[in-house]
């Protein structure tokens, strides 16, 4: 008996082993292959981190801001396309900077596009500095040539402007003449939109 006995131990103890080393190896190596997945994406993140670094310093991609948003991106891809254009603002201290609008964009779009190219610059060079474009607005215009870019809703193509166009800013202050003749432009834009909406009722 006890030789039978000691040999089911004898048998038992290499399987018990058998089975403790294969449950060990087991997450042994699950947690190598983790780690390697974990260490493969973190090397790709950093790697195409460092891409994007080298490609936003190229000089050829100076418009691109350091952290694009989808909205600038997809401007970007339409200048490539041809869908929009770059433009040049010539401000009065003779200094300039290029905003980029859709080619359907009108003298509003392009005031925004101002507007954001601006903040950005003083936020990233100087700090936020907080400027009051109401006050901007009420005081200068932007012109192309002779002609002053003064109704928001204007398509810039109107007044022939393409890509590489430069538009400059000149002192103008809004006088109550030029409010009502903006309010009558309005008023007929607003009227022929009543009229058209009372022919189709008409004919329904």
């Amino acid at each position: 008996m006890d030789a039978e006995g000691s040999s089911q131990s004898q048998l038992k103890i290499p399987d018990a082993a058998a089975r403790e080393s294969s449950n060990s190896s087991a997450p042994s190596n699950q947690i190598d292959v983790g780690e390697y997945e974990y260490n493969e994406g973190g090397l790709k993140k950093a790697k195409l981190q460092s891409m994007l670094r080298v490609l936003l310093d190229d000089p050829l991609l100076s418009d691109v801001p350091k952290n694009p948003t989808l909205a600038d991106v997809d401007t970007l891809l339409s200048l490539e396309l041809g869908s929009a254009m770059r433009l040049s603002v010539l401000k009065l201290d003779g200094t300039s900077f290029e905003v980029t609008v859709m080619n359907s964009a009108t003298v509003k779009d392009l005031k925004l596009a101002i507007k954001k190219k601006v903040n950005d610059m003083e936020q990233s060079g100087l700090g936020h500095r907080h400027i009051s474009w109401k006050h901007v607005w009420a005081n200068y215009c932007l012109a192309y040539h002779n002609n002053k870019l003064l109704h928001d809703d204007d398509p810039l193509q109107n007044f022939g402007i393409r890509n590489n166009s430069q538009v400059h800013f000149v002192s103008f202050v809004m006088t109550k003449e030029s409010r009502r003749h903006s309010k009558r432009r309005k008023h007929r834009f607003f009227h022929g939109l009543n009229k058209l909406s009372h022919e189709k009722n008409c004919e329904d």
